[in-house]
C-alpha cells in the first residue's frame, strides 16, 4: 500500500518501546484502586490475567497475519484478505475508535494528573457534566498536550520512536522502584477483601483490559517502518503482550498491599498514594506521577502513530477521503490523518473527568470487534490460503485461531445490555451509535464516489503484489 513512501527506521528496541509503552499509558495510575474496589485485590488481578489469556491468543494471531501481509493498515489487510472489503471497513474502523479513545483518554488524563502536582490551579468556570466541573485551565491543559504530541508525529517515526524510548524508560524506572517498595513496606493483609462482589465484580474490571492492553496492534499499523525480519516482528508482538500483562498484575498487586479499602476510596490517583505510602514520603507520590505521565506520552504517541496509519491506509483503499492518505513529503508521515485525530481529541477535555470511563468502555468495545473480525479472518486464510508465505507461523493455529474467536465473542457479550459490565446508556452508547453512524456515511459516500469495486480492485491488487497470486513468496 505504499512500501516505499515509508521511512524503515525502527529498530527492535524502539517497537518494543512503541507497543509495551501503548499499552501502558496512564490507566494504571489513576484506575487501579477503582479495580480493586470493584472486584478486590485478588479479583482484579484474575481479571487482567483473565483480559491477558484473550490478548495472548489475539496477540499469536495478529503475529502471523502481520508477517505474512506486512502492510500499513493491520486489521484493514487482514480482514480484507480473509473476510472481504466491508469486513475490512468494520474492522478497521472500530480500532480507528479504539485508538481515538485512547488518544483523547490521555488528553483527559493529562490535565488530571497535574491537579496531583499543582493543586488548584483549575481557574475559569465553564459548565458541569456528571457532577464534574470542567474549567478552562484544566481543558487548555489537556489541548495543549495532544497538539504537542501530535506535532511530534508530525515531524516523523524517529522523533516519535526517541521520545517513545525516553518515556517508556522512565515508566519501568518508576515502576520498579513502586514494586520494590510494596514487596519490602507493603502488607499482606491490606489485601483483604481479596474478592468483591464475585464474578459480577470480576467481570466489572475484565470488560476495562481490552483498552487497557491495546497497543500490540500498533506493530502491524507500522509494519512497512520497521526494520526487522518479519518472523522477528511477531516475536517482539507476544513479548510485549507478555510483559504488559505482568505489568497490570504486578501494579494491582503492589497497591493492594499499600493501600486500605478507605484510602483507596478518598484517593484520586491511587497508585501515587500508594507510592507515598510505601515510602512514607510525598515525594513518592510524586515521582510515581512523574512515571505516570511518561505513560500518558507513550500511549498518545503510539496511539497517534497507530490512527493515523489505519486512517490513511482506509484512504489509500478508497475507504475513506483521499487527503487523508497523503504523506509528507519530507517527514514520510500521514499528516493529515494525524491532524484530524488532533482535532478530535482537543475536544475529550470539553466534556471533563467522566469521559476517562466513557472513553475505556467504548473504545473497549470497538477494540474487540476488531478482534474478532481478525480471528475470524485468520482462521479464514488458515483454511483457504494455506500455502501463504508466513514468517512466523502459530503452532497449533486453527486451535488458536477458534479460541481467539471464542474469547473475542465471550467479551463482547460482557459489554451488552443486562450483563455485570454493560455499557452505560446513554453516553457510551452514543459514542458508539454515533461513531458507527458516521462510518456507515463514509463508507457509502466512499463506493459513490470511488465506484463500487475501487476499494476491492484497489487491495486486491496491492496484496497480490506483495504475497503473489499463486502464494509466493515476495517478502
Amino acid at each position: 500500500m505504499g512500501q516505499q513512501d515509508f521511512s524503515k527506521s525502527l529498530s527492535k528496541k524502539d517497537v518494543i518501546a512503541l507497543a509495551f509503552g501503548a499499552m501502558i499509558g496512564w490507566g494504571w495510575v489513576v484506575l487501579a484502586g477503582q479495580w480493586i474496589q470493584a472486584a478486590g485485590s485478588l479479583g482484579a488481578m484474575l481479571a487482567f490475567m483473565l483480559g491477558g489469556v484473550m490478548v495472548v491468543f489475539v496477540g499469536l494471531v495478529y503475529s502471523e497475519l502481520t508477517c505474512a501481509m506486512p502492510q500499513v493498515g493491520g486489521e484493514h489487510v487482514f480482514a480484507f484478505r480473509g473476510i472481504g472489503t466491508g469486513a475490512s471497513f468494520i474492522a478497521t474502523w472500530a480500532i480507528i475508535l479504539g485508538y481515538v479513545s485512547v488518544v483523547a483518554f490521555e488528553a483527559v488524563a493529562l490535565p488530571t494528573v497535574i491537579e496531583y502536582l499543582v493543586p488548584n490551579y483549575k481557574m475559569g468556570y465553564l459548565w458541569t457534566i456528571s457532577g464534574y466541573d470542567v474549567y478552562l485551565t484544566w481543558v487548555l491543559v489537556g489541548m495543549m498536550g495532544t497538539i504537542f504530541v501530535g506535532y511530534i508525529n508530525y515531524l516523523g517515526v524517529q522523533p516519535v520512536a526517541f521520545m517513545q524510548s525516553v518515556f517508556t524508560a522512565l515508566i519501568a524506572i518508576v515502576g520498579i522502584l513502586f514494586m520494590g517498595g510494596a514487596l519490602f513496606n507493603g502488607s499482606t493483609e491490606l489485601m483483604d477483601p481479596l474478592f468483591i462482589d464475585g464474578s459480577k465484580g470480576i467481570f466489572a474490571v475484565l470488560v476495562m483490559t481490552p483498552l487497557m492492553f491495546v497497543g500490540f496492534n500498533v506493530i502491524p499499523q507500522a509494519v512497512e517502518e520497521i526494520n526487522l525480519p518479519y518472523n522477528e516482528i511477531g516475536k517482539v508482538l507476544i513479548l510485549s503482550v507478555v510483559m504488559a500483562v505482568a505489568w497490570y498484575v504486578l501494579i494491582i498487586w503492589g497497591v493492594g498491599r499499600s493501600l486500605t479499602p478507605a484510602q483507596m476510596a478518598n484517593s484520586t490517583l491511587s497508585t501515587a498514594d500508594a507510592m507515598t505510602a510505601v515510602f512514607r514520603t510525598d515525594w513518592g507520590g510524586k515521582i510515581l506521577v512523574l512515571g505516570g505521565i511518561g505513560g500518558i506520552l507513550t500511549s498518545w504517541n503510539a496511539f497517534y502513530v497507530g490512527g493515523s496509519r489505519a486512517i490513511y491506509a482506509m484512504a489509500k483503499s478508497k475507504m475513506l477521503p483521499g487527503f487523508l492518505g497523503q504523506l509528507h513529503p519530507k517527514y514520510k508521515t500521514p499528516t493529515n490523518a494525524i491532524i484530524l485525530i488532533g482535532i478530535v481529541s482537543c475536544f475529550a477535555p470539553l466534556l471533563g473527568r467522566p469521559m476517562l470511563v466513557w472513553l475505556v468502555d467504548a473504545g473497549g468495545l470497538a477494540i474487540v470487534v476488531a478482534y474478532l473480525l481478525v480471528s475470524i479472518a485468520f482462521v479464514s486464510l488458515r483454511k483457504n490460503e494455506p500455502d501463504m508465505p508466513r514468517p512466523f507461523k502459530v503452532n497449533s493455529g486453527m486451535f488458536v485461531g477458534y479460541t481467539s474467536i471464542v474469547l473475542s465473542i465471550g467479551f463482547l457479550i460482557l459489554f451488552l445490555p443486562g450483563m455485570p459490565a454493560a455499557l452505560v446508556w446513554p453516553y457510551e452508547w452514543i459514542m458508539v451509535g454515533g461513531w458507527a453512524a458516521l462510518g456507515a456515511i463514509f463508507y457509502y459516500k466512499a463506493k459513490k464516489d470511488y465506484g463500487q469495486d475501487a476499494a476491492h480492485k484497489y487491495m486486491t491488487n496491492s496484496l497480490d503484489t506483495l504475497i503473489g497470486k499463486k502464494g509466493e513468496s515476495k517478502i
